[in-house]
């Protein structure tokens, strides 16, 4: 079983930044792709970010230029550098993790959620 935490949400003002983490733990052989979703108030859950265990990234358009995804060496954790934050990227962010574990099954996990929240 893989578990899937993040941390870093918080209240920014608009313009403002924040850096979102994303740690998996449990029996990890490798993790093929990790993702941040949001789902804002009223809305439906949308893809922000992927990147691949190669390092290939891609983005919603809504964030282009703004956020960064990135992994640690390890590639156990991830990251969202989120720059000037607009107040339409309020949403709940969760990380997701897809990958294999050393039992030779693969896992598709997903965290809580941390709450980010843009408002002057």
């Amino acid at each position: 079983q893989v578990q899937v935490v993040e941390s870093g949400g918080g209240l920014v003002q608009p313009g403002g930044s924040l850096r979102l983490s994303c740690a998996a733990s449990g029996s990890i052989r490798s993790i093929d792709v990790m993702g941040w979703y949001r789902q804002g108030p009223g809305k439906q859950r949308e893809l922000v970010a992927v990147i691949h265990s190669d390092g290939r990234a891609r983005y919603a358009d809504s964030v282009k230029g703004r956020f960064a995804i990135s992994r640690d060496y390890a590639g156990i954790a991830g990251y969202l550098q989120m720059n000037n934050l607009k107040p339409e990227d309020t949403a709940v962010y969760s990380c997701n993790v897809i990958g294999g574990d050393f039992g030779g099954l693969s896992f598709d996990s997903w965290g809580q959620g941390t709450q980010v929240t843009v408002s002057s």
